[in-house]
């Protein structure tokens, strides 16, 4: 059986209690070795078998998916944040699936909420915002034309950039290609929750000098909107006069 664990977003007791105790369990462990927190392995066994697959390419990991589960062991496949956000798991969910071979999938904390928490900030604001976009510049990876960052920009609302710090002047020309200007919020958070995190906050049109005095250039999260700012309208969820399916609106 192969577990895909999500590790969290840095911090080792963000992990959830269930990837906790798969990675326990384990007999055999590949980690994300240039994103996972080393820290959270000491969770494992003594003896697990571990394997960094920074230094891995597709096929040398899933031989050892394959030779674990020919010796009858457990393999945690340990990816960071939430799998499920540029985790690369559906090409070894496939893999696998033609093989023969179980899996399962357990979620984790995304490095995203990790970041709304440094940042103090909801994401989604009445009157602001109740939108928010995931989504990456492109470089050496494409991404599909339609989803080229100009033209998301081009909504307004709030954005959340993976795998981007390190091409902040492309990223700013093509924020303000769109709905976003010079004045609107901007925060880069550089290993949100973990020791040597660092939030700086400015606005799209001090995106590059921030990301250049800062020397960040990667594992690192741009988040862009006006849910950054100060003015937003009240929720009606804890508006008194505001009936729900709980209360009644008070005159």
């Amino acid at each position: 059986m192969v577990h895909f664990v999500g590790a969290g977003s840095g911090a080792p007791d963000l992990i959830t209690i269930r990837g906790m105790q798969l990675l326990q369990k384990a007999d055999v462990v590949i980690y994300a070795g240039s994103l996972v927190n080393p820290e959270l392995l000491h969770y494992c066994a003594a003896g697990t078998e571990f394997h960094n697959s920074a230094e891995m390419h597709l096929e040398e990991v899933l031989a050892v998916m394959q030779r674990a589960e020919s010796e009858g062991k457990t393999t945690v496949r340990l990816h960071t944040g939430d799998p499920s956000i540029y985790g690369a798991i559906r090409e070894q969910m496939d893999a696998l699936k033609s093989l023969g071979i179980a899996y399962d999938v357990c979620p984790g904390v995304s490095s995203m909420y990790a970041a709304a928490a440094a940042l103090k900030v909801e994401y989604t604001l009445p009157e602001v915002s109740q939108t928010v976009i995931i989504s990456r510049a492109a470089g050496r990876t494409p991404v599909p034309e339609k989803e080229a960052l100009a033209k998301l920009a081009s909504i307004g609302a709030t954005l959340v950039l993976f795998l981007s710090a390190g091409q902040s002047e492309a990223v700013q020309a093509a924020l303000m290609q769109g709905a976003y200007t010079e004045a609107t919020p901007c925060a880069i958070v550089y290993k949100a929750s973990w020791p040597e995190e660092k939030v700086i906050r400015g606005t799209v049109g001090s995106l590059v000098q921030m990301a250049e005095e800062n020397d960040i250039r990667q594992t690192a999260l741009i988040v862009v909107g006006d849910v950054l700012g100060d003015d937003y309208a009240l929720s009606k969820l804890y508006d008194k006069h505001f009936t729900t399916g709980y209360r009644k609106a008070e005159d």
